[in-house]
C-alpha cells in the first residue's frame, strides 16, 4: 500500500508542476519573443528612407538582443516583422490590421509619411496596441487625444517655427536682409503642413510670400515649378521634397541658374544620402533643418554611425537616428512594464524619460512624452551643404552654440 501510495503522490507532484508550467511558465515560454510590428515604405517614392529606417532598427535590436533583450521579460528577444507601406495609406492600415490580428504583435511603429501614419494611428488606437512614431511630423498625429500614440521627433509646427527663427538668425548675423519667400512642396500631407505653418509665420514676420506652390512628388519633369520659381524670383526658397525630387529640383534649378540669396529645405529627400551624391555641386550652399546630424556633440555618436555606416555603405540621417532611438525606447518601457499586456506597455511609454544610454545619440537632452504623446525635448538643427576640401559634406550651423567649431555659414549664397 505503501509504493502505492507514494507512486500516486508523486505523480500528483508531477500532475501540479505541468499545470503551473502551462499556467505561468508558459506564458513566460511565449514571453521570450516580443513582435514590434514595423510598417515603413520599403518601395515607391520613400523607399530610401523607409530602408534606412528598417536599418536603423535592425542595428538597435541586433544591440539590444546581444545585451540580454527585456531582462524583465525573462531575457525576451525584439522579433521585427515588417510590412511595405508603398507610401500609401489604405495599403498601411491594411499591414496595421494584419499585423495585429493575423501576427498578434505586441507593438506598433513607423510609418514615415505623416499621410500614412494619420489613418494607421487611428486603426491601432481603436485596438489599444501602442503606436512608437519616430519621424512622422503632421502636428495631427498626436492632437487627437490618442492615448496609445507617441511620437519622438519633433512635430511640422515646431519645425516651421525653427526654420523662420533661423532665418532671422542669419539676417542678424550677416546684416542681409530679406524681405520674400517662396514656398515649394510635395503635395501631401507632410508638405501641405509645413506650408500651412509657413503661411501663418510669414505672414505674422512681415515676409511677402511670392510663391505658394504644391507638386505630386512622382513628378519626373519640375521645369513648370522652376520658371513659376524664376518669375517669382524670391529671397528665400523653402522646399518640402521626397528625395527623387529632390535631386530633380536642385538640378533643374541649377540648369535655369536660379539662384535665390538661400534655399532652406526640410529634412526628407534634402537629407538622404542619394541627395548629396547626385545633385552632387548643385546642392552647394543649401540649408537643412533635421533632428540630428553626424558632428553632433553627443558621446556614441561616432561609434554607432560608424556601425552603421561600416555594414550600410553610409551616414546615418537624423530620420534614421530617431528611428534607432525609437527602439531603444521600446526596449526601456518593455523593461519597465515587465509585461506583455498592451496596457502596461501604453502607461510605460507614458512615464518614458530616457537621458542616457547608447540608445541617446540624438541632439535633445531626452525623450519624455508630454500628455498628447508628443516628445516635449525633441530638438532640431539646421545643416549647411558645402565642400571644405575634402568633398560636400553637411554642417552644423544652427544654433549657433550648436555650430561646428570653426565654420562660418555661406549666406547669402553667392549670385555666381
Amino acid at each position: 500500500m505503501k509504493a502505492k501510495t507514494s507512486f500516486k503522490w508523486v505523480m500528483m507532484v508531477l500532475m501540479a508542476a505541468v499545470v503551473l508550467t502551462w499556467g505561468t511558465g508558459g506564458a513566460l515560454a511565449q514571453d521570450k519573443v516580443v513582435k514590434i510590428g514595423n510598417i515603413e515604405p520599403l518601395s515607391g517614392p520613400s523607399a530610401s528612407v523607409g530602408q534606412q529606417g528598417k536599418n536603423a532598427r535592425e542595428l538597435a535590436v541586433e544591440a539590444i538582443n546581444a545585451a540580454g533583450g527585456i531582462k524583465s521579460l525573462g531575457g525576451a528577444k525584439l522579433q521585427m516583422l515588417y510590412a511595405d507601406t508603398e507610401s500609401k495609406p489604405d495599403k498601411g492600415v491594411a499591414e496595421a490590421e494584419r499585423l495585429i490580428n493575423t501576427e498578434k504583435v505586441n507593438v506598433l511603429t513607423g510609418c514615415w509619411n505623416s499621410a500614412v501614419t494619420l489613418p494607421v494611428t487611428a486603426v491601432t488606437e481603436r485596438y489599444k496596441v501602442p503606436f512608437l512614431v519616430p519621424v512622422s511630423v503632421n502636428d495631427k498625429i498626436t492632437e487627437r487625444g490618442f492615448k496609445y500614440v507617441f511620437r519622438i521627433a519633433a512635430k511640422d509646427s515646431w519645425w516651421t517655427r525653427d526654420q523662420l527663427q533661423f532665418l532671422k538668425d542669419m539676417q542678424a548675423e550677416f546684416g542681409t536682409k530679406v524681405a520674400t519667400l517662396a514656398f515649394v512642396y510635395e503635395n501631401g500631407d507632410w508638405g501641405q503642413g509645413f506650408a500651412a505653418g509657413w503661411k501663418k509665420m510669414a505672414e505674422a514676420q512681415g515676409y511677402k510670400v511670392v510663391l505658394d506652390e504644391p507638386y505630386p512628388s512622382t513628378t519626373t519633369d519640375l521645369t513648370p515649378v522652376v520658371n513659376k520659381i524664376k518669375r517669382a524670383n524670391p529671397d528665400v526658397l523653402m522646399l518640402v521634397s521626397n528625395a527623387a525630387d529632390a535631386i530633380l529640383l536642385a538640378n533643374t534649378l541649377a540648369e535655369y541658374k536660379v539662384k535665390p540669396k538661400a534655399i532652406i529645405a526640410s529634412g526628407g529627400g534634402h537629407a538622404d544620402p542619394s541627395f548629396l551624391s547626385a545633385a552632387a555641386a548643385n546642392a552647394k550652399f543649401l540649408f537643412d533643418i533635421v533632428e540630428w546630424e553626424t558632428d553632433v556633440n553627443k558621446p556614441g555618436v561616432q561609434e554607432i554611425n560608424g556601425k552603421y555606416k561600416a555594414k550600410y555603405g553610409q551616414n546615418l540621417t537624423g530620420e534614421a537616428a530617431d528611428a534607432y532611438i525609437g527602439m531603444y525606447v521600446l526596449a526601456d518601457a518593455l523593461e519597465r512594464a515587465a509585461s506583455l499586456e498592451p496596457d502596461k506597455i501604453r502607461d510605460a511609454l507614458a512615464a518614458t524619460n530616457l537621458a542616457s544610454g547608447p540608445g541617446m545619440i540624438v541632439g535633445y537632452d531626452s525623450v519624455q512624452f508630454d500628455e498628447t504623446g508628443q516628445n516635449k525635448n525633441a530638438a532640431l538643427v539646421i545643416v549647411q551643404i558645402n565642400d571644405l576640401g575634402k568633398g560636400l559634406e553637411r554642417i552644423t550651423v544652427w544654433p549657433k552654440n550648436a555650430r561646428r567649431a570653426g565654420y562660418t555659414p555661406v549666406f547669402p549664397v553667392p549670385a555666381k
